[in-house]
């Protein structure tokens, strides 16, 4: 019963743990936000989004090992009580997809990353 007790404790903390980026969905932007802008500016943008995505990816990344580490050792996951950046992640893919949308209705040359 005492095992049974702490696998659910585990599970239930594990499943608290911050979301890796790969997982977090994109917000919605409007591509229209982008429709006054030429080629290079959209391309400015997009290299601009996806450092800022990439970044605040990052730092999710990090909450999400920092959960792992403490759920371990205290079960209670550190993004729990700081907060995650998964907000961020989902707003900065919404911009980046926003961008490129605005890039292919514009008629821009498209370099899409995968």
């Amino acid at each position: 019963m005492k095992q049974l007790t702490i696998a659910a404790i585990a599970a239930l903390a594990l499943s608290a743990c911050a979301t890796r980026p790969e997982s977090i969905a994109a917000s919605y932007v409007s591509h229209e936000k982008y429709a006054g802008n030429d080629c290079t500016q959209l391309s400015t943008y997009l290299s601009d989004a996806r450092s800022q995505l990439q970044k605040v990816s990052a730092m999710q990344d990090s909450k999400a090992n920092m959960d792992a580490a403490t759920v371990f050792f205290v079960l209670v996951p550190a993004s729990k009580l700081s907060g995650d950046h998964a907000a961020d992640v989902a707003r900065m893919k919404g911009e980046v997809e926003a961008i490129e949308t605005a890039q292919v209705k514009r008629g821009c040359k498209v370099a899409r990353l995968s």
